[in-house]
């Protein structure tokens, strides 16, 4: 049902818009993100310092104190026949409590018949499983709490299941209604248990089912093989200036078997930040080009295509290889696309333009997509559809170990360049516990009198009163003065593209020496006297974003430095941080991140049509990722028998409406 067919409060139809909730599913499917549950502790157990949990009669009125924001509540409950003091804080309204109401009360035992709460519950909830949601600044949990209820009791007769009833038996799974009520209101841990099983199958199934489709639309068939001389493509990779690393070597063979074979290429290259994937893609394009097709490089920014323009034509030019650059509103664009259309370029980069209608290529034979997660799937096939025998290459430097690629990406080809280019020194990280230069100051000013670059980078473009993190332009502002005489330059995707271009040109020739910039600078950049980052707001990235992030500074023989600066207090944002000060394996990054964030971020499921996981977890759930691949496969295969027609046709609908436009 969509949020008008609901009926919902202006108060419940402003959550849902905030939380990003458009209908019934999205509603229902708002996880709890933990539970608790407690057992009465008696009295004569309280020791002091140790947690407690009672129920108690209120036997005097809550007082509450004010100091500036901040509120502190206190109040009597007999308990066992003692009368105990508690008090709790930022809980203003509890002054609405009745005398003699019974009360949960959950908190540290402090001693004397003192208790400081963290929390209280009206009735006794002593046995109860308490669920507990992700929050925004002015929601709060029993606000949830009665929007799910509210919509479940309005919608539960319409929560048809459409899974195959094959596998609810084979699986002994419960029905969707049964597991979408206790997920939300269990009364026990086996009903919870139970709920989260079958909503994790389903989101497994789901996704490789997705995966299935969505796959049939990129990939698969035969081509007529791509005939090269392998003489020039040796010469080629001879004049690199570089010798190319076991890895790059075999991802490089892998490439130009597929192109000289007769199935169509569908490979993921794969590779630790730094790694040289793009001179493996030259060496694809190359063949490519010699077998006389057209090649299209799609980058995920405007900035990284122009650089991999400028690298290519630097590379390639000398063996007779056009190149040539396109996205949008650029100044010579109907030029461009002519020549692509007369076969006049012989590898085109540029941006999500590279697919528009009106692009047509004359001979177009080999699509290469860097950063592979930033594309959806309806964007590759547009593409790959402008020729007739398109081989098509995905480089990701997200690296995640082969057994879990597998589980992701299902049958696809995958290329691993794990091993960095000789020379490389990598990059030492640091954990500042203040979201503030202050303390590292005379470190960047050293860095830069050393006449080293340096990048800035900011979790907003501006400020706001939703998202708490420091934005780009306040910085640019007060690190222009705090850093004189230096030159600071700022970056940001709203921008024009030609004042991106004269940014980073003035970037790259140390005409500015300190870039304050947004994650735009994440991916490709490649200024190499840049060895410093300091990153502002580091708990609001994900693990490997920052892992990327910092790639940036890790470009040459030069040891690069990395500050993450964070106030956050949370134990867990901080131990995630950690991680990064610990180790430079992108594997090992990007493994914790898949533990601690699940993959939905890391992968851009979101983006790629393909359904992130909420409750599914790669690592643990390995039981319910074969049952559900084993399953996939065959609601595919037999897709147009009755069993499956109703829900593959859900599936379908669903990832087709999910890609990005």
């Amino acid at each position: 049902m969509e949020l008008k067919e609901l009926k919902l409060t202006e108060k419940r139809k402003e959550i849902c818009q905030r939380l990003s909730l458009f209908n019934s599913d999205d509603i229902l499917s708002y996880y709890p993100f933990r539970y608790e549950m407690y057992d009465a502790t008696p009295y004569r157990e309280f020791r002091e310092g140790c947690q407690v949990c009672f129920v108690g009669e209120l036997v005097s009125y809550p007082s509450t104190f004010r100091k500036g924001k901040l509120s502190t509540s206190r109040f009597k409950v007999l308990y066992e026949e003692e009368i105990l003091t508690v008090t709790i804080f930022n809980r203003p309204w509890i002054r609405n409590l009745k005398m003699n109401e019974t009360l949960t009360v959950l908190g540290r035992y402090d001693g004397n018949n003192k208790v400081t709460a963290s929390n209280y519950y009206s009735g006794d909830t002593t046995g109860s499983i308490i669920p507990y949601y992700p929050l925004k600044e002015g929601i709060s949990q029993n606000d949830i709490k009665k929007l799910i209820q509210a919509v479940y009791v309005k919608c539960q007769d319409e929560l048809s299941d459409d899974l195959p009833q094959e596998f609810l038996k084979a699986h002994r799974l419960t029905d969707r209604r049964t597991a979408i009520r206790d997920i939300h209101m269990p009364v026990n841990k086996m009903q919870l248990a139970t709920a989260i099983s079958r909503l994790k199958y389903e989101e497994f199934l789901r996704f490789y089912l997705s995966l299935d489709i969505l796959k049939g639309s990129t990939a698969g068939g035969t081509k007529e093989k791509k005939i090269f001389d392998m003489d020039k493509v040796e010469r080629f990779i001879s004049s690199l200036g570089f010798e190319l690393t076991e890895d790059q070597r075999t991802a490089a063979d892998d490439i130009l078997k597929d192109l000289s074979g007769n199935k169509m290429m569908y490979r993921l290259v794969q590779g630790e930040v730094g790694s040289g994937k793009t001179a493996v893609a030259m060496i694809g394009l190359y063949a490519n080009c010699l077998a006389g097709y057209q090649g299209a490089l799609m980058a995920p920014t405007e900035i990284l295509a122009r650089q991999h323009a400028s690298s290519l034509s630097r590379q390639l030019g000398p063996f007779g290889v056009r190149i040539g650059v396109l996205y949008s509103a650029m100044e010579d664009e109907k030029k461009v696309k002519e020549a692509v259309r007369n076969g006049e370029i012989d590898i085109i980069v540029g941006t999500h333009a590279l697919f528009s209608k009106d692009v047509e290529y004359k001979k177009l034979g080999l699509v290469i997509a860097d950063e592979q997660h930033r594309f959806g799937v309806r964007q590759r096939q547009a593409l790959k559809e402008k020729g007739k025998d398109v081989d098509f290459l995905l480089m990701s430097a997200t690296p995640i170990p082969r057994t879990l690629a597998s589980s992701i990406y299902g049958d696809m080809d995958v290329s691993t360049i794990a091993s960095l280019p000789a020379g490389r020194k990598g990059c030492k990280t640091y954990l500042i516990r203040q979201n503030s230069i202050v303390s590292i100051l005379d470190s960047v000013k050293e860095k830069l009198s050393e006449g080293r670059q340096i990048y800035i980078v900011a979790a907003a473009i501006e400020a706001s009163e939703n998202y708490k993190a420091k934005d780009v332009n306040n910085l640019y502002e007060s690190l222009k003065e705090e850093l004189k005489p230096f030159s600071v330059g700022l970056l940001h995707g709203k921008l024009s593209s030609q004042e991106k271009e004269v940014i980073m040109n003035d970037f790259e020739q140390n005409k500015i020496n300190v870039l304050v910039s947004t994650t735009v600078v994440e991916v490709g950049v490649n200024v190499k006297n840049a060895t410093m980052m300091i990153v502002y707001d580091a708990d609001k990235f994900g693990l490997s974003q920052l892992h990327q992030l910092r790639g940036r500074v890790q470009r040459s023989d030069y040891e690069g430095t990395c500050y993450l600066l964070t106030d956050n207090k949370d134990e867990l944002a901080l131990k995630r941080l950690n991680i990064l000060c610990q180790s430079n394996d992108g594997f090992a990054i990007s493994f914790e991140d898949l533990k601690l964030r699940g993959p939905g971020d890391i992968l851009g499921t979101r983006q790629s049509g393909l359904p992130a996981f909420v409750l599914g977890n790669l690592i643990e759930d390995t039981r319910f990722i074969d049952a559900a691949r084993k399953d996939a496969k065959k609601i595919s295969e037999h897709k147009d028998e009755e069993a499956y027609v109703s829900y593959y046709e859900r599936i379908r609908k669903m990832a087709s409406q999910n890609f990005i436009s």
